[in-house]
């Protein structure tokens, strides 16, 4: 394939003004990674198209993205953007009779690892304003903030006084109630208002981690969702919170934040608290185990980042798609005629996606 164009460094991206990227303590030096994901439409019908992730379009203290390249024979391909979240997408497509659709977008980025206190006040961080407040404790389609969310999260957080301890109550209750389901699809619908509704508290990322927004937002706490994939294996000795391998199609992991005042945005994962219980060797740890007590506090107010992040959106609208909104874009997406394909199979859908760390 021919490279056709290179897309503008989504560092140099204009953000919509009411995504402040949070800030914390960064606790661990840079690394910079290559990813890259490959689309190869076997059986097209019709006008085919797709639509990639591309990391996230404005640096931050723990994120920075280089730049972002694509080649294939596909007639036309943009960068499309979403004015609401600030999330960016490669946009493929192929006429009714092209042989053998395929592109291919390759993205350097770098990470270090997140450490917040979010007891500890940091120098100079704004207080959010109204307006951010507003978006960030607004409901989505999956995430509503009234009714059953509301009346379970009061009940969670009953004591608490401020953001931080609401926001802490709501994690431990999170990892202390729900668990790791490795039926569900995917990282999962994040169908909140379901999961309390029928006492099924089990999920993916996904859906752990967007019921901790739903219940923050449901009481004032602004809380949003970080979409994107592992890159690398753990440092710190966990088989099940990195990659084995440089494939990296299925390492889709969506995480969690939540803005204390005076401290900025705080790293949380309770659903990798989960995670671990279940997949850690030997596998099914009980909450007591060292490991998930150790990953239990590491990860509020901390995130490993050998993991890619994409955006933060919810009820994402494909450009030039007639198919349902997404509620949220943290895989490859594609339509071949009219159908949908499904982004959970990536043998049928025919993508790959791979890592490798770049030398300093």
């Amino acid at each position: 394939m021919d490279r056709r164009s290179f897309l503008t460094s989504t560092g140099a991206v204009a953000v919509a003004s009411s995504l402040p990227l949070g800030a914390g303590r960064a606790a661990a030096a840079w690394r910079s990674f290559e990813v890259t994901t490959r689309v190869e439409l076997s059986l097209p019908e019709g006008v085919s198209r797709v639509w990639l992730p591309l990391p996230l379009a404005a640096d931050t203290n723990w994120h920075r993205t280089f730049d972002s390249s694509w080649r294939g024979n596909a007639s036309r391909a943009f960068v499309a953007r979403d004015g609401k979240y600030g999330l960016a997408m490669l946009y493929a497509e192929w006429p009714a009779r092209q042989l053998n659709p395929a592109v291919e977008v390759t993205s350097r980025f770098a990470t270090r690892d997140r450490v917040v206190d979010p007891l500890r006040p940091v120098a100079g961080t704004e207080r959010l304003a109204a307006a951010d407040r507003a978006f960030y404790t607004a409901p989505t389609e999956y995430i509503p903030t009234d009714g059953i969310v509301r009346e379970t999260a009061h009940g969670i957080v009953k004591g608490a006084r401020t953001d931080v301890e609401k926001a802490r109550a709501i994690y431990e209750w999170i990892v202390d109630k729900t668990f790791r389901d490795p039926k569900v699809k995917g990282c999962g619908l994040g169908d909140i208002k379901s999961m309390l509704e029928t006492g099924n508290y089990g999920g993916k990322c996904a859906d752990l981690n967007a019921l901790f927004v739903g219940l923050s937002r449901s009481v004032g706490v602004p809380a949003r969702d970080v979409y994107g994939i592992r890159v690398a294996a753990s440092a710190y000795g966990y088989k099940s919170l990195g990659v084995g391998s440089p494939a990296i199609s299925r390492a889709q992991h969506c995480r969690a934040e939540f803005f204390a005042e005076g401290v900025g945005w705080v790293p949380v994962d309770p659903a990798d608290v989960r995670k671990v219980v279940l997949e850690e060797p030997p596998g099914l740890l009980s909450l007591s185990d060292p490991k998930v007590v150790a990953a239990r506090k590491r990860l509020f107010g901390g995130w490993e980042m050998n993991w890619l992040a994409y955006n933060m959106g919810a009820d994402v609208a494909l450009p030039h798609s007639s198919g349902p909104k997404l509620t949220y874009l943290m895989y490859p997406n594609g339509e071949t005629g009219k159908d949908r394909l499904d982004q959970n199979d990536p043998d049928a859908f025919r993508y790959s996606i791979t890592a490798k760390e770049l030398s300093a």
